[in-house]
Formats: C-alpha cells, structure tokens, sequence
C-alpha cells in the first residue's frame, strides 16, 4: 500500500559554502532519498540562491510523507533545514526559463 505524499517547500537558508558544496550536498541528498527512503521522500526541484553573506542557499520542493520525514531524510543526508512549509497549491504562469548555453 503505499503512502500518500504532500508537497513541501523547505527552505535552506546561507547552508552550503560554494555551488561545489552544494553539488556534493546534492548527490548524497539524491542517494539517501532514492536508496534509503523512496517510499517517504522525493527530491522534486531545487532553486539555487546567492546569499548575501557569499553563502549558497536553497529552496526545495519535495514529495514526502512528513515533515518528521524530511528531518530524517536532511539529518541521513547532512542537510541544513531553515523551515519546511507544507504546499497548499502550485500557481504556473510561465515554465521555469531554461538555462542560457554558455
């Protein structure tokens, strides 16, 4: 039977030092909720943000079964947590722009 899963946006404010940190952070994030916990957790999307302290910051948007699993999930993965913030609902004006070629 499987569980049913709400979205939630967790917020990661100022919590990796580079974006080299947060593709490390990334890659152990992706394996505890694939390998670990794919029943209670999936990683939808991530935006990236410049912190004003020249830290990296990030907003989530997960699948899970609750918040007491993305706790589990962030401390399995070494993640920071600001706040997780159940989503009501998703509002798409437009797509999220693609990234220009470099």
């Amino acid at each position: 039977m499987e569980t049913l899963m709400q979205q939630y946006v967790i917020l990661r404010r100022g919590g990796f030092a580079s974006l080299a940190d947060l593709q490390t952070a990334g890659a152990r994030s992706a394996a505890v909720a694939d390998e670990q916990m794919p029943d209670d957790v999936r990683w939808i999307r991530s935006y990236v943000l410049d912190e004003a302290d020249a830290t990296v910051g990030t907003v989530c948007i997960y699948e899970a079964t609750s918040q007491e699993a993305i706790r589990r999930h962030a401390a399995e993965a070494q993640l920071p947590v600001t706040e997780i913030l159940p989503l009501l609902d998703t509002v798409i004006v437009r797509p999220d722009p693609q990234p220009q070629p470099q």
